[in-house]
């Protein structure tokens, strides 16, 4: 019995040796494994587009259970409700994100000082700026009581997240509510930030074992020794979604489109279908879009009732105040570069009354072909007419009747026709015979 049992004991104590032997040697490998730190660079505009790859950014570096999601960035700020999108993301990830403006000259302006704020570790690089953050209304200036509404709510959604940060929340209040900005060693100093790295791997290098706190209250121990930093690098979609958003961009795809039939038609179809996409992305005013419509008007009316001039100028004027104004820019790089308006609106303009008058003149032009089409033209005889003969007709021959007998070579001219035989005389006739159709 005792034997028995010893060899149970044993047996149990060899698997639970084996077991832990295991363990062990897993932890010791997953311990011993590089950190992967996944980084997003976002320097553009903060959009519909920066916000999709921001969300893709994150996903990736969740399933991949980085160490940590790197943002490095550089934006002037952007649309209010991206900015809601991406910043939610933020606080949602699963892993820690670490925002870093940066390099030396950039700046966290507007939209982007959400950004900074909602993440995990706030740094910038020595020369950079971050603030001014005061909502910029993308449709004119609200009433007071509007403009206080709005203001109040995004100092509200910045504190939400600020405060489970620990960082300053009056500071931050501060870039909403007068627009004030700060320098890197400013943000520190005011506990906007958590450090001032010059470089992405000092950056990490002073991260490696700091201990932060998740906005749902947990404790992680950050281990970025050492850690390879793999770009997350946009894909053909967010490419071209980039270059579309450009709002001069949209509009040069919009206005300068190739109409006519299969190959032309087919492009000039899609560059107007790209057009409307790229503008569908921006914030649109409808006033603009009104002026696009009476420039329109106006250059038709020119092309066809003539006006000295008058009202293509009018309908060139309307285009480009209306592309100047077409996209509620909230910052200036948003915005529809004056040059380019002005370029697409004067060719655009030129182009669309050329083309509408001769469209108009073809359609009042009497459509004559075969010998309706010889009428009025010049002939010489190709033999002497007495008086029947062939004459010779734009290079064509055709059999004529003279009004009188002419020699050959001599010079004729088309007065009519009867069926296919063309009635001529001579050329220099003061008056030739009426004309029989």
């Amino acid at each position: 019995m005792l034997r028995k049992a010893g060899r149970r004991w044993f047996s149990r104590g060899s698997s639970l040796v084996v077991v832990l032997g295991l363990s062990l040697g897993c932890a010791g490998f997953a311990v011993g494994q590089q950190p992967v730190v996944e980084k997003f660079v976002l320097d553009d505009t903060i959009q519909p587009v920066s916000a999709g790859e921001l969300e893709r950014a994150v996903g990736i570096a969740n399933q991949s259970h980085a160490a940590a999601l790197l943002i490095e960035m550089d934006t002037p700020g952007g649309l209010l409700e991206s900015m809601r999108v991406m910043t939610g993301e933020i606080l949602r990830s699963k892993v820690p994100v670490i925002v870093y403006v940066g390099p030396s000259g950039a700046r966290a302006g507007s939209a982007g000082f959400f950004l900074m704020e909602a993440a995990d570790i706030a740094a910038m690089a020595p020369g950079t700026e971050a603030g001014a953050a005061h909502p910029v209304f993308e449709f004119g200036k609200p009433d007071e009581t509007m403009n206080e509404k709005i203001v109040n709510d995004a100092q509200a959604f910045l504190r939400s997240f600020v405060t489970r940060r620990n960082r300053n929340a009056e500071a931050a209040a501060a870039a909403v509510q007068s627009s004030h900005s700060y320098t890197a060693e400013e943000a520190l100093n005011q506990h906007l930030i958590d450090l001032v790295a010059p470089s992405e791997s000092e950056l990490l290098h002073d991260l490696d074992g700091r201990e932060i706190t998740r906005m749902d209250g947990s404790k992680v121990v950050l281990h970025l020794a050492g850690a390879r930093v793999e770009l997350v690098k946009p894909t053909l979609r967010e490419d071209l979604l980039s270059w579309l958003v450009n709002p001069n961009i949209a509009l040069l795809y919009l206005e300068f489109n190739a109409p006519g039939t299969i190959v032309p038609g087919t492009l000039g179809t899609l560059m107007v279908l790209l057009g409307i996409f790229g503008l569908n992305l921006l914030p649109i005013r409808y006033t603009a879009v009104l002026l696009l419509v009476a420039a329109m008007v106006l250059l038709i009316l020119e092309a066809k009732f003539g006006g000295h001039g008058a009202l293509a100028i009018a309908g060139i004027i309307c285009l480009t105040f209306g592309m100047l104004t077409l996209v509620a820019a909230p910052v200036p790089q948003m915005d529809v570069s004056p040059w380019v308006a002005l370029a697409i609106a004067v060719g655009f303009g030129a182009i669309t009354v050329f083309l509408v008058r001769l469209a108009v003149r073809a359609r009042q032009r009497k459509a004559r072909i075969g010998a309706d089409a010889m009428v009025g033209s010049a002939a010489s005889a190709m033999e002497a007419l007495n008086p029947e003969g062939h004459v010779l007709v734009e290079g064509e021959i055709w059999r004529a009747l003279a009004s009188e007998p002419v020699a050959a070579g001599a010079r004729l001219k088309v007065v009519g026709h009867e069926q296919y035989l063309l009635l001529v005389s001579p050329a220099d006739a003061a008056h030739p015979p009426e004309a029989h159709a």
